[in-house]
């Protein structure tokens, strides 16, 4: 989970995603979601075979944003879903065992609820301020480290994360994070990939009351 790249088509610039997304995992990306939110089932489809094709060749686990028949059709590695998405139970018995699912939560309530009924990791935020989701709240330092307290699955922190607030997560026990513009939207998506990563792990290693976690 150490750098968990979310995909964007507004920086494609007429380029492919899949190209864009293999450019990013040859730098350093370790897990891929495809998050489009205005794309028809079937363009969702079709791009997320062509992205996983491209994660297949590199052994990197793909999901999908929210849509459980989408990562079906396509075959995706599981998929990540928030609070107000399908049940998981009901997400899991559709995807199987074999599938990740990822949940977001907000406080440690929330995390213990999703550890209990089987998320594989779970996402935080925003942990900043964020162009991506304007109405965000900030989720607040104090209760990211009792969510990453509460349970001992992988936590990724998202949310306005950049090469120049990452560090400031240090201390905090999250097992990585989650970007989206802090890779697609730099004009070198490997060197900004490669410096992310390297700065995510200065901030794990560097995290001297983080929690053990089992990773699954």
């Amino acid at each position: 989970m150490l750098l968990y790249a979310i995909t964007d088509r507004s920086w494609l610039n007429g380029g492919s995603l899949a190209k864009q997304v293999e450019e990013c995992i040859t730098a350093g990306a370790t897990f891929i979601q495809l998050r489009e939110k205005n794309l028809s089932f079937s363009e969702s489809v079709k791009t997320a075979v062509e992205i996983k094709a491209v994660t297949d060749r590199y052994k990197i686990p793909f999901v999908i944003n929210d849509d459980v028949n989408v990562a079906l059709k396509a075959d995706a590695d599981g998929v990540h879903i928030g609070q107000g998405d399908e049940d998981m139970g009901t997400v899991r018995e559709k995807l199987g065992n074999d599938k990740i699912i990822g949940l977001s939560v907000h406080n440690a309530e929330e995390a213990k609820k999703a550890q209990e009924m089987g998320a594989d990791y779970i996402g935080v935020g925003a942990v900043f301020s964020t162009a991506t989701k304007t109405d965000a709240v900030p989720v607040p330092f104090d209760t990211l480290q009792d969510i990453c307290r509460s349970v001992n699955i992988p936590v990724v922190a998202i949310g306005g994360i950049s090469r120049d607030n990452i560090l400031k997560l240090s201390g905090s026990g999250v097992d990585g994070v989650a970007v989206i513009s802090a890779v697609f939207a730099q004009p070198d998506i490997g060197k900004a990939t490669s410096e992310l990563l390297r700065l995510s792990r200065q901030m794990v290693a560097g995290d001297k009351n983080k929690t053990l976690r089992v990773q699954k």
